[in-house]
């Protein structure tokens, strides 16, 4: 088959669960056979010179990006505010992509699937279905609006509150009329497939997790010391940033009380100035890294406190499947169908955050049973060739229907 994606921000380097989940699938796509091309929006804050992309990669995939500027305008949002409409999706309108998605479709088609990485695409539905016949696919990494839900009822500020009420109402309703353009949908988790059917979508679905490359991640034994934990994300993502906050601030003086040695490694892109020059005690700020596999590999013990995300996290795989000591919570559990205290443990509360890395800290061999589970259960459910072959096979079975 051949297939065009289209993103809303250039998919590498894979070092955002965005950009991990669209490139895994391009590259597996790729390595069985089908023709792959990615036209990706060159974004302001997620900006990458296309000329620096690895050759192989450059051989396997066919990249097409146009720059757009995406950068927050007050202007522009009170605008779309007094108009009603969604500022996230306005944010992601360009003239020019447009121009190069009308190009590609006459010039270099006919493609089999255009597959939308994100609903952030869906503007661009009429440009598809003029220029061509290919079965049109969203695939969903999150159900949007339930982020911006969430993030509304963990904000302290009244009037921030009420502001990000209704961006998600309005993300909500364009999520709602958009699903009606589609033809397939491809959610990441069993937890969105209900959401969207719940938005009201009757079509065909096919249920695709967010997976981790066989190539690049193989289970590691666990260090000599198990007295570090890190964690992994980007934080320029609200949900990330919201969670470690919230780690720093409740959690992480209850657990140093009992283990003064013990250390928390931060990584991730976009670190804010908050974050680089935390005064906390026992933390150590690296930033960007530059192998996000190297970086999991040297420590064991991964925290993912999450209270405000949808889909599924991609770092959590990825960290099971390297064997990592994970702790998590609810929202941060959801989509992976993994259970709590066989594959990661999972706490809902400060207090229970604690206990639970105590716990580990104190219990070598609930490590060491935890590590082999969900890096056990991370190659049976998730790996990138497996899970990419089952979604081209409902392709083709919907383009036959």
């Amino acid at each position: 088959m051949r297939i065009l994606q289209l993103t809303n921000k250039f998919p590498y380097p894979p070092r955002d669960g965005g950009a991990i989940a669209t490139l895994n699938i391009s590259k597996a796509l790729a390595r069985q056979g089908h023709g792959v091309t990615v036209l990706a929006m060159n974004t302001t804050k997620h900006f990458f010179n296309p000329m620096d992309l690895p050759e192989k990669l450059s051989e396997e995939i066919l990249f097409h990006s146009v720059k757009i500027d995406n950068d927050i305008s007050s202007f522009q949002a009170l605008k779309s505010l007094v108009m009603n409409r969604s500022y996230n999706v306005q944010r992601f309108l360009s003239r020019a992509y447009t121009e190069k998605l009308r190009e590609l479709l006459r010039n270099n088609g006919p493609f089999d699937v255009v597959q939308l990485e994100g609903i952030y695409l869906a503007p661009y539905i009429s440009i598809i279905r003029e220029n061509s016949n290919a079965l049109i696919s969203l695939r969903a990494h999150n159900i949007e609006h339930l982020i911006w839900e969430r993030r509304a009822r963990n904000e302290h500020t009244i009037f921030r509150r009420s502001y990000l009420t209704l961006l998600a109402r309005q993300l909500r309703r364009f999520e709602t009329e958009q699903l009606k353009n589609i033809d397939v949908l491809v959610p990441i988790s069993p937890v969105d497939e209900l959401g969207f059917r719940n938005l009201g979508f009757t079509g065909p679905v096919h249920m695709c997790p967010a997976s981790f490359d066989e190539q690049e991640f193989c289970s590691t034994h666990q260090p000599p010391s198990h007295k570090n934990i890190f964690f992994l994300g980007a934080l320029d993502w609200a949900p990330n940033l919201e969670g470690l906050r919230w780690f720093i601030r409740e959690v992480w003086r209850k657990v140093i009380a009992y283990h003064p040695d013990l250390l928390l490694h931060i990584a991730g892109r976009n670190m804010p100035e908050e974050i680089k020059f935390l005064h906390a005690p026992n933390v150590n700020v690296l930033g960007e890294v530059e192998d996000a596999v190297h970086f999991m590999s040297l420590h064991n013990m991964m925290i993912v406190p999450l209270f405000s995300g949808s889909g599924m996290r991609v770092k959590i795989v990825e960290g099971m499947a390297l064997g990592k000591v994970i702790i998590t919570t609810p929202v941060g559990a959801e989509g992976i169908r993994a259970q709590n205290g066989t594959h990661f443990l999972v706490a809902d509360d400060a207090d229970s955050f604690a206990k639970a890395i105590l716990r580990c800290l104190g219990d070598e061999t609930l490590c060491r049973e935890l590590s082999a589970q969900a890096s056990r259960f991370a190659h049976a459910h998730f790996g990138n060739m497996a899970t990419t072959a089952q979604l081209t096979a409902f392709y083709q079975k919907q383009r036959k229907s």
